[in-house]
């Protein structure tokens, strides 16, 4: 099992000092190599409960278990740490560093796993996902298809056990859409790995074998 989830509670504090339930779901699992692709509302927790799942965000109880390994029971830098070397992220909105080329960008996600950087297989990765004439162009000198397209390369990085990718087609084209899917899937599928896909798209949703919404297996509202 790559994915496994239990009891897991997460809430927020209003200004007004009022707890704000947020996630609540008393079980959760992805098998290794399956792919899930998760619906709901907007602001419903998507967002929240995959940085949960990569120790970005802290749990409030529960446990959220990968190949083995409780990521809610490891101290900040644990998480830090285990998500750089098992946990490939899609951010939506890429958190591309300005300041460095996209080859760099993608050492940069290297470095974090505490392995040497491979500048060659950063190459390769970049130029699978059709960008080996931009190695050396800046986030600023690549378009919005040609950032994400970077971004999904650096979440290959340190081969993952399990991507994680947030609203990864929300912000470019039809076509880009269509291309970076493909290239998301295809590099799962080919490598072995586990993807949970969050998407308000029906039409990317709808090319998943699996489809879970959020609100089926979470209940926020009766969470003590």
């Amino acid at each position: 099992m790559s994915l496994s989830i239990r009891n897991l509670r997460k809430s927020y504090i209003e200004p007004t000092g009022r707890r704000l339930p947020i996630l609540n779901v008393e079980s959760f699992e992805i098998a290794s190599a399956e792919q899930v692709v998760l619906v709901g509302s907007s602001g419903g927790g998507k967002t929240t409960l995959l940085n949960v799942i990569a120790g970005i965000t802290s749990a409030d109880s529960g446990s959220v278990t990968i190949d083995g390994v409780d990521v809610t029971s490891l101290p900040e830098a644990g998480r830090d740490r285990f998500r750089a070397q098992r946990i490939g992220y899609v951010f939506q909105t890429f958190h591309l560093l300005p300041a460095f080329t996209a080859l760099e960008n993608v050492l940069l996600g290297m470095s974090f796993s505490g392995r040497k950087a491979d500048r060659h297989r950063a190459a390769e990765l970049l130029k699978r996902v059709g960008l080996g004439q931009r190695l050396d162009h800046r986030p600023t000198a690549l378009s919005v298809g040609e950032q994400q397209r970077v971004a999904v390369a650096r979440s290959l990085a340190n081969s993952p056990s399990l991507l994680l990718a947030d609203e990864p087609t929300a912000n470019v084209d039809t076509a880009n859409q269509d291309h970076i899917l493909e290239l998301i899937r295809g590099a799962c599928t080919e490598h072995g790995v586990s993807l949970l896909m969050v998407t308000h798209s029906r039409d990317v949703a709808s090319r998943f074998d699996r489809i879970e919404n959020l609100s089926d297996f979470n209940r926020p509202e009766v969470a003590a």
